[in-house]
Parts: C-alpha cells; structure tokens; sequence
C-alpha cells in the first residue's frame, strides 16, 4: 500500500518526512474451534492462551490432570524455543468483585507457573507471574461467550534466535 505523503490527513510536521515503508511484525493466530485454546505466534514470541474453564473448576485454581497435560505442552514448546524468560499471566471476566478477580486470576497464574516449573526443571528460567484480574479484556464481557474467552491465562516466552 502505498501512503501519500501530501495527504492532509497524515498531519505531518512542517519539514517532516516519511521513513522507508517495512513490516513491523506478523502475527499467526491460532485458535480451535471452541476457543479453548489459542496460540499466537509473531517474529519475536509465543504466547499460549488457555481458557479457565479448561484448566480449573468454577472459582477455583485447583488444576484438574487433563489440564496439567495441556501445560506440558507448552512447556515441551518452551524447550524447543530455549527459552528462559516465561511471562504467566492469568485473567478473570469483570463478575464479581475486582478484589476477588485479581486474587483469583494470580493464584491461577501461580498454579500453572508450578506446573511448568516441575516440568522445565530448570534452574536458568526466570517467572514472570501476574494476576490481572479483570484488566486487558479480549472479548466483549456484555456476553457469556466473551466472557469466557477472558477468563483465561496466557504463557509467553521469546522464540529461539534465527
């Protein structure tokens, strides 16, 4: 696409120009069918978004076994890409209380960071573990369906160089 540099639109400063056009980043999403689970891929990193429901009962961030075989495989994918810096992020829907949110979608973050832990096994990897609560919303929280897909919890990680 090509951009007009004398479009008024643009507001360019007086003197200013335009830089070589170049693409930033390309993101690959993945999601299945059901929205369970959605994998994003850009140049620089991986990030896994897991659906609460998949991983934990209703209110609860107790993991279930199917669950921990889900974070095993991201954990598979974290050696392959020789990670060593792990963002856990967990995320809740805006019911209930915002208090009750961010305790909630921690000690979720805080159980699925234990279980790539035990799998990784590797004193080099560093955690970055959040609860986020109801903050930074992917879907509309006005329906079930959206609010499902914020209640979740994100693991991302750098991929491997070249």
């Amino acid at each position: 696409m090509k951009v007009d540099p004398n479009d008024p639109d643009l507001k360019l400063p007086e003197g200013a120009t335009l830089a070589e056009p170049k693409v930033l980043d390309i993101k690959q999403v993945v999601e299945d069918e059901g929205g369970e689970e959605r994998r994003e891929d850009t140049n620089v990193d991986i990030k896994f978004a897991l659906q609460a429901e998949v991983l934990f009962s209703k209110d609860s961030s107790k993991l279930s076994d199917d669950s921990k075989a889900r974070i095993a495989a991201i954990a598979d994918e974290i050696k392959k890409q020789h990670a060593t810096r792990i963002r856990v992020f967990g995320f809740t829907d805006n019911l209930g209380s915002s208090a009750h949110g961010d305790v909630l979608s921690r000690q979720r973050a805080n159980a699925v960071q234990d279980v790539l832990d035990d799998e990784l096994n590797d004193a080099n990897i560093t955690y970055e573990v959040r609860g986020y609560g109801e903050q930074y919303p992917i879907a509309d929280n006005s329906t079930e369906t959206g609010r499902k897909k914020n209640r979740r919890v994100e693991v991302s990680f750098q991929r491997a160089e070249g």
